[in-house]
């Protein structure tokens, strides 16, 4: 089974399976994250060297009020009380997206997060946070005018938010939608799409290697013929 370098996952469903079980929708996220929890313990096991998740995105502050300060919390709780045990995994955390709309509270974990690396990095876990594709380009673009560099897609790699990550290789996406939703929208140029029905809070190791497998069958030709 060919297994991609860089694997990208759009976590979709946990509201609605919480919402068929009559939970309130936080309840579908803390599940969420155990879900994750599991598959990036998989994602080691495969080999998969970079893990980005689409944890939270510009436009999901229209949301109630009350599910953002509880997902801010969830987040910023996650990372103060299990960073240790990460790092014994050889788990590296990073971040994209804003920083400046973000509880300052919750800022101070992700920097302590990115500070500090395991001996031995496994995999490196990228979480977007108040990230948005459109918002990325925009950004970059205005480095890239800061910078006074040439417009040419090597400088817009060097300046954008994954500049020394390679391109997804496969890009995952639970829970029945089959579109990207602004998510890394430069650097899915050429990467796989693979839609599963399955809310995230069922997406098991079973699931993933069922992606895995379909994968696996692609032919990648980036343009050219083989």
């Amino acid at each position: 089974m060919k297994i991609p370098k860089h694997l990208a996952i759009i976590m979709d469903g946990n509201g609605r399976w919480a919402k068929e079980r009559e939970l309130p929708r936080i309840a579908g996220h803390y599940e969420g994250v155990k879900r994750a929890e599991e598959l990036v313990d998989v994602c080691i096991e495969l080999g998969i060297k970079w893990l980005t998740l689409f944890t939270f995105s510009t436009e999901n502050w229209k949301r109630p009020e009350t599910e953002v300060k509880a997902l801010m919390r969830l987040l910023e709780g996650y990372l103060r009380e299990n960073f240790h045990r990460l790092m014994e995994k050889g788990i590296s955390l990073s971040f994209i997206g804003r920083r400046d709309r973000l509880p300052l509270s919750l800022l101070k974990e992700m920097e302590r997060a990115e500070s500090i690396k395991p001996k031995q990095e496994r995999i490196r876990v990228i979480l977007a946070v108040d990230y948005g594709g459109r918002d990325e380009i925009i950004r970059t673009a205005k480095r890239l005018l800061e910078a006074r560099k040439d417009i040419t897609e090597e400088n817009f790699k060097v300046l954008s938010d994954l500049s020394d990550t390679p391109d997804p290789d496969l890009l995952i996406r639970t829970g029945g939608e089959k579109r990207i939703s602004n998510f890394l929208l430069w650097h899915l140029a050429y990467t796989e799409l693979y839609f599963s029905d399955t809310y995230w809070p069922n997406f098991t190791r079973e699931e993933l290697l069922k992606a895995l497998e379909d994968f696996s069958r692609r032919e990648r030709k980036f343009g050219t013929v083989l």
